[in-house]
């Protein structure tokens, strides 16, 4: 789309907490976003991208996982390859809240594989959520504390051993 509609989605965005938290402002925040991506043409795989996220952003994990996979099968990488990464972090975390977060582990074990990118963390982070709901606890704490590890003004390298040193011996995070 251009960079008006762009703009313009973005302002919505940025507007969100301006939407009380009762279902009828949820209801007209997704209105609001059903209204602009109606713009798009049919089968733009960013009409499903947003509906999701305004789903998922009012509570409704269980409305957007359809849609996030929409999306995705739309072609939304060769759109917006970052939007797609977004797509994969946002569905990893609403399979977690919908009780599958074995899909989640599985969708995001795939990118920590991914060409690196500001995302690198959130992926890290909603994997570690997932391992966590899966009762696989020290590994989300390794695989946490080692994302936090670079970010540490000194001991990073401790950090980042101490992180490993969690995991199972012999294990390898996404093994």
């Amino acid at each position: 789309m251009n960079q008006d509609w762009e703009d313009r989605v973005a302002a919505l965005w940025d507007r969100f907490d301006d939407y009380a938290e009762t279902e009828e402002d949820e209801a007209r925040f997704r209105a609001d976003v059903d209204a602009l991506v109606a713009e798009l043409p049919e089968g733009s795989p960013l009409r499903p991208f947003e509906q999701a996220c305004a789903w998922d952003s009012t509570g409704h994990s269980d409305q957007a996982v359809p849609l996030y996979r929409e999306a995705l099968e739309l072609g939304l990488a060769d759109v917006s390859p970052y939007k797609a990464r977004r797509t994969k972090i946002q569905l990893a975390s609403s399979l977690r809240n919908t009780g599958r977060a074995e899909e989640g582990v599985k969708l995001l074990e795939a990118e920590l594989d991914a060409p690196t990118d500001e995302l690198d963390d959130p992926v890290r982070f909603f994997l570690a959520l997932c391992l966590s709901s899966l009762g696989r606890d020290r590994e989300a704490l390794s695989l946490a504390l080692g994302t936090l590890a670079p970010h540490l003004a000194r001991y990073q390298g401790s950090a980042a051993y101490y992180a490993q040193a969690l995991m199972e011996p012999g294990e390898q995070l996404g093994a």
